[in-house]
């Protein structure tokens, strides 16, 4: 779900990629909210916050909530940099910008309780999620071409409330592409919401520890992806194997063996 670009990509990657992303947006929107009181996952309410601090002339709210902004910007920036200079044809350069936040949501995890009582440190780590955020917001819209966003649902809703009521108009070849657009929409939504909710509970019961939950869900995003690319490529080796001659199935773990699935000509020839 993180290495197929383009044509290779299918419906279920997004769906797989929405679904977890979307979850872990979700608690860490939840959790930010209550432990920061700051919308720690996308931009639009700082704006109007933004600007109510400007009117009233609250010059040092005005710099923080501009900073965190920036760190949103920042954040996109860099996943896009990254992923650009690395190359997207490369095994793991979509896994970088995950892993720079799991370790951001691992350390809040490890300090936060810590210095729940420290203003500033409170506005450091709400600027470090949006960075984070806007590090996955961009990782996701590349490797899906925009199809998927997942720290936000102004979007998401305004593309699901089009789509729905093109179902009464589109041609019947074109409504089953539609229906799977449809369904990603609801799996973006349900995901967020239910992360939100997650992360809220655990955020009353373990405090900055809840942390530690979106964390554990990247870095099984970030498992599954390696180890599927890894069995691919080690079963791919294997069929190049069978295709030259025959194999001596004793060298062959069983359940390995059990696993391949062999041409009927290969079957044969074994």
């Amino acid at each position: 779900m993180l290495k197929h670009h383009g044509v290779r990509r299918t419906h279920i990657h997004n769906v797989r990629l929405a679904v977890l992303l979307s979850l872990t947006a979700g608690l860490v929107n939840g959790e930010g909210f209550l432990g920061f009181s700051v919308l720690t996952t996308n931009v639009t309410g700082h704006a109007a916050i933004f600007a109510e601090n400007i009117s009233i002339k609250s010059w040092t709210t005005s710099w923080v909530i501009a900073l965190w902004m920036f760190l949103f910007l920042s954040g996109a920036f860099i996943s896009s940099f990254i992923i650009d200079v690395i190359g997207k044809n490369q095994r793991y350069s979509n896994l970088i910008p995950l892993s720079y936040e799991f370790i951001i949501l691992v350390i809040i995890g490890i300090i936060g309780n810590h210095f729940k009582n420290n203003i500033v440190a409170r506005q450091l780590f709400a600027g470090s999620l949006l960075f984070a955020m806007g590090m996955q917001n961009a990782l996701v819209s590349m490797i899906s071409k925009s199809v998927v966003r997942t720290t936000h649902l102004t979007g998401t809703f305004t593309d699901l409330g089009i789509e729905l009521a093109q179902l009464n108009f589109i041609k019947p070849e074109k409504k089953a592409e539609l229906k799977e657009r449809i369904g990603l929409k609801l799996f973006i939504i349900s995901s967020f919401i239910a992360g939100a909710l997650l992360g809220a509970y655990a955020f009353r019961n373990f405090y900055y520890y809840s942390f530690f939950v979106p964390a554990c869900i990247l870095i099984l995003t970030i498992l599954y992806d390696v180890f599927r690319v890894n069995a691919k490529r080690y079963y791919r080796k294997i069929g190049k194997k069978i295709k030259k001659g025959p194999v001596n199935l004793g060298e062959i773990p069983l359940p390995k063996i059990k696993r391949l699935v062999f041409k009927k000509e290969d079957a044969n020839e074994i």
